[in-house]
């Protein structure tokens, strides 16, 4: 009988213990960035899918990052094909870059993933630094 007692609390523990994975934080700073990133309520998504969204952003920022940094310094020169061509080609990769990296950020909220205010604060910076290099970019572009 004790048996019995001690397998259903367990399983209730259990039960209890997913349904906090699943439900969104009630904390104030997670209530606002659910609204700063326009969460809708009860839309969520699977920890897959926010790995995968992640995935895909690096994958773009690094492609970025090795145009800008090794493709057209060296290569293109070599080649023989002008350095100017840099900015028409790094702002519009850098603005997908960005725009990938918060839908991956809002992939993470929407899933609740335990690292959502780790890779919102990694990806935060990486958008800081792209917005520079955007800037930067463009104003070599038209000086």
């Amino acid at each position: 009988m004790s048996t019995d007692a001690t397998d259903t609390s367990n399983r209730v523990d259990t039960t209890q213990a997913d349904a906090a994975d699943v439900a969104p934080s009630s904390s104030s700073a997670d209530r606002f960035m659910r609204r700063l990133l326009r969460l809708p309520e009860g839309q969520t998504s699977t920890a897959a899918e926010a790995r995968s969204a992640f995935q895909k952003s690096l994958a773009y920022t690094t492609c970025r990052c090795l145009l800008m940094y090794i493709i057209l310094p060296f290569v293109l020169p070599l080649v023989g094909i002008a350095q100017s061509v840099g900015p028409y080609i790094a702002i519009p990769i850098g603005v997908v870059a960005i725009v990938s990296i918060v839908y991956s950020i809002r992939r993470f909220w929407r899933a609740n993933h335990s690292k959502r205010w780790h890779y919102t604060i990694f990806g935060t910076i990486i958008i800081g630094f792209l917005i520079y290099l955007t800037i930067t970019d463009t104003i070599e572009l038209f000086s």
